[in-house]
């Protein structure tokens, strides 16, 4: 069985400056998901809830050994943010952006091939609520107060 995500997942969160990615984590703090870092670029060296800022993904991961990450970049952006995602490590990037433009994520799918399958970053989205392992750890917009622990992870999808 393959757990996605459970109580130690290092985590990013990805445009965690701006108005939504700082609400979202604060609910995810909330939750008891591991936040470990947030990434916006030019507000590195800043703090957001308690997580430090970093400028690039690929310093985040170095500094904090972030597996995971959550996409709350605007959507002309968010592809870009997700090939660096890969670029710098990371195995589980959830992007809930809306909007992205087909295109990028046909450029994004083509850009992820270049790793081996098993070394491939696991993306779920875009424009997806994210995923919850109830009373454990969630990585999303779900409201994590609905569901009951168990032995059964939910992925959110639109």
């Amino acid at each position: 069985m393959t757990i996605l995500l459970d109580r130690t997942t290092p985590v990013l969160v990805l445009g965690i400056t701006g108005k939504i990615g700082s609400f979202h984590t604060q609910e995810m703090i909330a939750y008891g998901t591991n936040i470990v870092g947030g990434v916006t670029p030019g507000k590195g060296g800043t703090m957001v809830h308690n997580v430090p800022v970093f400028d690039t993904i690929k310093e985040a991961v170095e500094r904090t050994g972030a597996s995971a990450a959550i996409v709350f970049v605007p959507p002309p952006f968010a592809a870009d943010s997700i090939m660096e995602a890969a670029d710098a490590g990371i195995k589980l990037c959830v992007s809930i952006t809306d909007g992205i433009p087909a295109k990028d994520m046909i450029r994004v799918k083509r850009y992820m091939r270049r790793y081996a399958r098993e070394n491939r970053m696991q993306l779920i989205g875009p424009n997806c609520a994210g995923i919850i392992s109830p009373g454990k750890s969630l990585l999303g917009i779900m409201p994590g107060h609905i569901y009951l622990q168990g032995n059964i992870g939910v992925v959110g999808r639109s």
